[in-house]
């Protein structure tokens, strides 16, 4: 390796750190649009020094404690070999105890399934804001009537043109957002001047006696308070893009400032004029730039969406490569960044979502009761899986793994519990799609499970066929078939069928086993196993991360250099597919079964999902009973 340039290490990292701040901290840097104005409205009628002073204390402490504390200081330090979020947090784990763990594999795909309700509302919630500012802008009141039809069209551009991917775009992420948190602090240092007193709220006295001298009052405003930190998940999530030091880099440096004299300015305005509490943000716009701003707020709601929706097609990724969905379509948008992916089945999906939330909630104060159900509980989680981290892997003492959680645990359960009295006025809304879309993940992976017992249960272990076939030889045909299984210690169903049917036995023969590993990527050096099992039979097992994309032929072709001699185009590649027939027998109600069932038939083609050439496969099917 060549040396390294003087200052290029420190240029590149803060180049990560630019560009972190345009995909990591989009959606953060878009809560002082509602934030506020939804703490606020909960005191409006009493909007004294004391409340605003209150109101603004627990949103720079939360801010301080969940943020900064919480994510960049201890959950980021549990990377799984660089990457974050729910799924790589499980994972993680279970590797750290050893084995696949019941509660630990329920917490990591109820962490999956919360994540998609996020993605669903924060795009919409986010450029609904935006489209709000139209009302607020100078004779802007004649805007109203097409607050809605602007979102909605600014939302359907936003997915349509996802299958072209984001590189193009990308990088101006990083300079338009830095300039949008440059003008958040640029506001709010402009309005401190209105009432500097407000710099009183650093004091978390006031938080507290808000919190907790006014009863359900101060329960209300801290459900509400919990909006200014909906993207801390975000900063976890993304770190496999950009690394741990960046991000903490970009929130200490840019980000966190800039929010902090945001909600000191809005809180600044309020208390020298109550009437601005009802719209605080857009009120504190001075009108010579009224316009610039919002088409600079539109754009950052619009990367904030973005980044969302990148995140929802890394986690089905991850998730079907872990087992927890079905084979989905996954297309690469771009030769050169390993991130750029596109999911049409997740992209339409969350359109249909997102546009049925904006016209069944109309206005983003509507849809705020919906939002930060679904992350407070993922934060619960992740602490959860933390508690584990903390004790098996780093074998932290029981007193340091309680002093150190236990705050944290209790502070996510307070939010948690402020947030569930929202659940009346929408908050049901994330829970439910969180519930469906788990309940389709345990249904895929019980079914799974389910699936593999029985077909081991009426397998031949491969050891006995391949003795057998050796006492009494089939008719040998030329070349090299290679037969994909998900077990490698029975014989394949597409090889039974082959002899059974066909009555051949081709030259060479290839059991190829694909398995994914509990790391994000997999070394070069340990993708490939080759183990000669007999003459003309051999063992290939290939071994992906949970991030990547299998692909078979790109694989194999190191296989040719570890001495398995073979033409990808002169060899047949042959798949069992199995047809499944519920029953409701095997641990399953019937109706899971059917839903099982019609998962299996819709999944994706294991031809296109592992990029084998359609020319060279063969497919032998039969019907299971699950």
């Amino acid at each position: 390796m060549s040396e390294t340039q003087p200052g290029q290490d420190h240029k590149g990292f803060w180049g990560l750190t630019l560009a972190s701040v345009g995909v990591v901290f989009g959606d953060i840097g878009t809560s002082p649009l509602y934030a506020m104005r939804e703490a606020l409205a909960h005191v409006r009628g009493g909007a004294d020094e004391a409340a605003v002073l209150g109101v603004v204390s627990l949103v720079l402490w939360a801010l301080i404690i969940i943020v900064t504390l919480k994510y960049l200081v201890l959950v980021m330090r549990a990377d799984n070999r660089g990457e974050g979020g729910t799924l790589s947090l499980m994972a993680l784990a279970q590797h750290a105890l050893g084995r696949r763990s019941g509660p630990i594999f329920l917490l990591g795909v109820c962490g999956a399934a919360l994540f998609y309700a996020d993605g669903l509302i924060t795009p919409a919630i986010s450029v609904l804001s935006a489209a709000e500012g139209l009302v607020g802008a100078p004779g802007g009141a004649g805007f109203a009537p097409y607050v809605l039809p602007v979102a909605t069209v600014i939302l359907v551009a936003l997915f349509a043109v996802q299958s072209r991917g984001t590189a193009a775009v990308g990088r101006y992420f990083g300079p338009i957002t830095l300039v949008w948190f440059l003008t958040l602090g640029g506001l709010g240092l402009l309005h401190l001047v209105d009432a500097p007193q407000i710099l009183q709220a650093f004091s978390p006295h006031w938080g507290l006696k808000l919190l907790f001298g006014h009863g359900l009052l101060g329960v209300a405003v801290l459900g509400s308070v919990f909006l200014v930190v909906t993207g801390a998940e975000a900063l976890f999530a993304d770190m496999g893009h950009f690394g741990a030091g960046p991000i903490r880099a970009g929130w200490l440096t840019v980000a966190l400032p800039c929010l902090a004299l945001n909600y000191l300015g809005q809180g600044a305005l309020v208390l020298a004029d109550p009437s601005a509490g009802e719209n605080p943000f857009f009120r504190m716009i001075p009108p010579q730039i009224y316009w610039p701003v919002l088409g600079l707020t539109t754009a950052a709601t619009v990367i904030a969406s973005q980044a969302v929706i990148t995140g929802a097609f890394s986690v089905t990724q991850q998730a079907v490569q872990l087992g927890l969905l079905p084979r989905l379509e996954v297309r690469r948008t771009s030769e050169t960044m390993a991130g750029q992916i596109y999911v049409p089945v997740v992209n339409g999906a969350l359109l249909a979502g997102v546009v049925f939330l904006l016209f069944a909630f109309r206005t983003s104060s509507a849809m705020a009761s919906a939002y930060g159900i679904a992350i407070t509980t993922t934060m619960v989680v992740t602490v959860a899986l933390m508690v584990v981290i903390e004790r098996r892997l780093w074998a932290w003492p029981l007193a340091a793994v309680i002093g150190v959680t236990a705050p944290l645990l209790l502070i996510d359960l307070v939010f948690l519990g402020a947030n569930l009295l929202k659940i009346l006025d929408g908050g049901w809304l994330p829970l439910v799609l969180a519930a469906v879309l788990t309940g389709l993940m345990w249904t895929w992976t019980k079914g799974s499970q389910n699936l593999a017992q029985k077909s081991r249960r009426d397998a031949v272990p491969l050891a006995d066929l391949i003795a057998s076939l050796s006492q009494r030889p089939p008719h040998q045909v030329a070349g090299t078939a290679f037969f994909l299984t998900a077990d490698p210690t029975v014989a394949p169903v597409a090889l039974m069928h082959n002899l059974k049917h066909n009555r051949v036995l081709h030259e060479k023969n290839v059991i190829l086993s694909v398995r994914t590993a509990d790391t994000p990527r997999v070394e070069e050096d340990r993708r490939l196993e080759v183990q000669d099992l007999a003459p003309g039979f051999r063992l290939v097992s290939l071994t992906f991360g949970f991030m990547e994309t299998p692909n078979l032929p790109k694989a194999l072709a190191k296989a040719r250099r570890e001495g398995l001699k073979f033409d990808i185009m002169s060899t047949s590649f042959f798949i069992g597919r199995r047809t499944v027939a519920p029953s409701g027998r095997q641990g399953m109600p019937l109706l899971q079964d059917r839903l099982f069932s019609w998962m299996v038939r819709n999944a994706e083609n294991p031809t296109d999902y592992f990029h084998i050439p359609p020319g060279r496969v063969v497919e032998l099917g039969t019907q299971v009973s699950v």
